[in-house]
């Protein structure tokens, strides 16, 4: 079994700056991608940003220039650095990693269970 548990959401003004945590725990042999998702009232979850485990970033066209994912290995952490917020930032962020438990045992698929971001005045 594998567990992600997020950290760091809550309410921040326009133009401010908000710091994800996501740190995996349990059965973890080795973590390939990680990475940051989110979904907003009324749509589907959208990609934000992943992270291979040899640092290769990806990064949605919304976020580009505001966001830096990185991680920390030996923690088997991954965080979302978010600065120059909008109001359209504002969702439901959600960690996702594919993790092995073995060589032989993976879970492609692990997601936490969601930290909330809402950007407003």
């Amino acid at each position: 079994q594998v567990q992600l548990v997020e950290s760091g959401g809550g309410l921040v003004q326009p133009g401010g700056s908000l710091r994800l945590s996501c740190a995996a725990s349990g059965s973890i042999f080795s973590i390939n991608d990680m990475g940051w998702y989110r979904q907003a009232p009324g749509k589907q979850r959208e990609l934000v940003a992943t992270i291979t485990n040899g640092g290769s970033t990806n990064y949605a066209d919304s976020v580009k220039g505001r966001f830096t994912v990185s991680r920390d290995n030996a923690k088997n952490t991954v965080y979302l650095q978010m600065n120059s917020l909008k109001p359209e930032d504002t969702a439901v962020y959600y960690c996702n990693a594919d993790v092995r438990a073995s060589i032989i045992i993976r879970y492609p698929n692990c997601w936490g269970q969601g930290t909330q971001v809402t950007v407003s005045s």
